[in-house]
């Protein structure tokens, strides 16, 4: 079965823009409709201006409608991977834990911790060649995002879904999140894996220390990547919004910092490193070059292969619809208008010429 993805999906937010132009074209039609009805009755105007048809606007103004849709699908790029094929492969498996408690939402980090989690995740997707990775996303609970896989795409897809809310359950336990990581790697055995745990490290609910050291004890490295500083900030109740904070029992803003030192003791428990991301292209250059440390073994991976640009055939069809909608006039045509295969008659004597007698 062919893989689809689209080489753009980012393109796909401009869908909404479609709404809009509707409520657009409404309020257009409607303000047309009150411009007549100021010249008198409805029927007295249907009469004065007997060209007119109601039924064509309103089939432009659809044309156009799903025509930008499509275009926008285009722009997108929509693609499909024509073979599914097994290849090999030197490397290590590596599962993502990410933290999307509501304290990823302070923005003491620009413009929020989360938001540059996702942004430094899709840079070491970038900067990965032949590994396995795949990722699970964790507050209070743990859940599996992205099963191990070797399609990066796909990966960073889904990296573009995460955000705070996904996980009901608040609170940070990294050392559920460890271990249901180490569940989620592939059955096979001689390969080398790594768990890279970005969080802020804050008001962690169970033993991450032990977690990691049960990792390690399976050959397992875990890496911590901070994310936050020292200073702190408050949590916005709601993503993006600074006008309203979360507050404790006392009525006061809770600020959230990051907690470097524990971090950093859950690395060393998991024979890994600690990481602070603040700056970003340092932090993923230098967690990078750890994982380019860890020995790499053969394996086989399925992915798709010639991903082929499909997006001629939708091109064709908005340059049609454009077209139809641009020959097609708000009024009526009177040479159809008169043309009536019900009245043979009046056809004869519109389209032919009568014999001399």
């Amino acid at each position: 079965m062919d893989s689809f993805r689209f080489a753009r999906p980012e393109t796909l937010y401009l869908l909404l823009l479609i709404p809009l132009v509707i409520g657009l074209l409404v309020y257009f039609a409607h303000s047309r409709q009150k411009s007549l009805d100021a010249f008198g009755q409805r029927q007295l105007v249907s009469h004065l201006m007997p060209d007119f048809s109601h039924a064509r606007s309103r089939i432009k103004a659809w044309l156009f409608v799903i025509a930008l849709t499509l275009q926008i699908i285009v722009v997108a790029g929509p693609q499909f991977g024509a073979k599914l094929e097994t290849v090999q492969r030197r490397g290590i498996e590596i599962m993502i834990a990410l933290d999307v408690s509501n304290s990823m939402n302070a923005q003491d980090i620009a413009p929020s911790r989360l938001e540059m989690a996702k942004m430094a995740l899709a840079r070491l997707v970038d900067k990965l060649n032949d590994d396995r990775i795949g990722m699970v996303v964790f507050a209070g609970k743990s859940y599996v995002q992205l099963p191990i896989t070797s399609d990066y795409p796909s990966a960073k897809m889904f990296l573009q879904t995460v955000e705070t809310g996904m996980v009901q359950t608040q609170g940070t336990a990294i050392g559920s999140a460890i271990d249901l990581c180490c569940s989620s790697f592939s059955a096979q055995e001689d390969i080398n894996r790594a768990i890279i745990v970005i969080t802020d490290g804050e008001n962690h609910e169970d033993d991450a220390v032990a977690a990691a050291q049960k990792a390690a004890s399976q050959g397992i490295k875990v890496y911590t990547v901070g994310m936050g500083t020292a200073k702190g900030a408050p949590i916005p109740v709601v993503a993006g919004q600074n006008n309203n904070f979360i507050k404790d029992k006392d009525g006061n803003i809770v600020i959230s910092k990051i907690d470097e030192a524990s971090l950093a003791q859950v690395a060393r428990a998991g024979d890994g490193a600690y990481i602070p991301a603040n700056n970003i292209r340092n932090g993923i250059n230098n967690l990078v070059s750890e994982l380019n440390s860890i020995d790499k073994t053969d394996f086989e991976a399925k992915v798709y292969k010639d991903y082929e640009d499909r997006f001629i055939y939708l091109q064709a069809l908005v340059f049609l619809l454009l077209v139809v909608e641009l020959f097609l006039l708000s009024r009526k045509n009177p040479r159809l208008a008169a043309f009536d295969i019900f009245t043979r008659q009046k056809a004869d004597k519109d389209l032919f010429i009568q014999p001399a007698e």
